[in-house]
C-alpha cells in the first residue's frame, strides 16, 4: 500500500490554507511549531484554531505580524516610475487570510521596520532558508516553491529573477506558508501528492493605478500547465503562494484515484463566499498493482 495526499481544490488554495488543513489531518502542532522556530525569522506569532465554515468543523491558520499590517502575500518592490506600469504591486497587498485585497498607496514606503533593510530578493531568501536549522528536504521543497513565486513575479513585471525584490513584512507569511508546508510534507512523508483542478475565482480588485483581473496575474501565470477552471465566484480564490504550494507538490492534477481514504482534513479560508471556503485533503492509500 501507498500512502496518498489528494488535495481536494474546489474553492482554491492559499498558502493559510494549505498549512491549516495538513495540521487538521492530526499532525503534532507543538512539534511544527518547534521545527518552524528553526527558520530564523522574527516578527510574527502565529495562531491555530479551530472554527466552523458553513456548519463544517476546519482547522485556521494565521501568522500575526507584529506591525499592524497583514499582508498575506510577498509584495513586491520596484524602482520603476509610476508610468511605466499601470499596476505595482508595492502599492497593494493581497490578503490571503480573508481572500481579498487591501490597498494602501505608501504601504510599501511609510512604515518602519527594525530591519537595516526593508525587502528581500530571491537570493536573500534563499540564503534565510539554506542558513535555518531546517532538513535538506525542507529547505529544497521551501526554495522550489518560491522559486515559482519568483519567476512568475518576474515575467509579470519583465525583470530578472534576483531584480524582483519583495518587501519584508510582506514576505514573511509567504515564507512562513511556504516553509511551513515544506515541514508538514515532511512529517506527512507520503509516497505520492495529488491534486484536483483548481477552482479559481473572477472579477477585478482595485489597485493604486487601476483594476487588476482576479486572478492576479502572478497566481494565473503560475499555474500555466496547471488544469484549472471558473466557479463563477467573485474574489481571489488562489494567491500566489497557494498557486505555487500546489504546483511544486502535486505530481498529477487528477481526479480521486481509487483509494481507500483514512483521514478528510478540513484547511479554512477567511472569507465567506457563497460556496464554502474550505481546502480538503485527503490522506489516503492505494494498492499497489504488481507487475510480473
Amino acid at each position: 500500500m501507498e500512502d496518498i495526499l489528494y488535495f481536494d481544490i474546489n474553492s482554491g488554495i492559499s498558502g493559510d490554507m494549505t498549512i491549516a488543513s495538513l495540521l487538521d489531518l492530526g499532525l503534532e502542532q507543538d512539534k511544527f511549531l518547534k521545527e518552524l522556530k528553526k527558520l530564523n525569522l522574527a516578527g510574527y506569532e502565529i495562531k491555530i484554531s479551530t472554527v466552523q465554515k458553513n456548519g463544517i468543523t476546519a482547522t485556521d491558520f494565521k501568522v500575526i505580524l507584529d506591525d499592524d499590517s497583514h499582508p498575506d502575500h510577498l509584495e513586491v518592490e520596484h524602482n520603476h516610475s509610476h508610468h511605466e506600469h499601470e499596476h505595482k504591486h508595492s502599492e497593494h497587498e493581497h490578503n490571503h487570510d480573508d481572500h481579498s485585497h487591501q490597498h494602501n498607496h505608501d504601504k510599501g514606503h511609510s512604515h518602519s521596520h527594525s530591519s537595516s533593510h526593508l525587502h528581500r530578493n530571491f537570493n536573500d531568501i534563499k540564503e534565510l532558508i539554506n542558513q535555518s536549522g531546517l532538513s535538506q528536504q525542507v529547505k529544497d521543497l521551501s526554495i522550489d516553491i518560491f522559486a515559482e513565486v519568483a519567476k512568475a513575479e518576474a515575467k509579470v513585471h519583465n525583470k530578472e529573477i534576483n531584480e524582483v525584490h519583495f518587501h519584508e513584512v510582506g514576505a514573511v507569511d509567504s515564507i512562513v506558508d511556504i516553509v511551513g508546508t515544506a515541514i508538514l510534507i515532511e512529517m506527512l512523508n507520503p509516497d505520492h501528492i495529488y491534486a484536483s483542478a483548481v477552482a479559481l475565482g473572477t472579477g477585478f480588485v482595485d489597485a493604486a493605478h487601476g483594476r487588476i483581473p482576479v486572478p492576479a496575474p502572478a497566481t494565473i501565470e503560475i499555474l500555466k500547465g496547471v488544469p484549472v477552471f471558473s466557479t463563477g465566484v467573485r474574489g481571489e480564490l488562489v494567491t500566489p503562494t497557494g498557486a505555487a504550494i500546489i504546483k511544486t507538490l502535486a505530481e498529477d492534477f487528477i481526479q480521486l484515484p481509487e483509494v481507500e481514504i483514512s483521514r478528510i482534513a478540513y484547511g479554512a479560508g477567511k472569507k465567506d463566499f457563497e460556496i464554502t471556503n474550505l481546502l480538503r485533503v485527503y490522506q489516503a492509500k492505494k494498492k499497489v498493482k504488481k507487475s510480473y
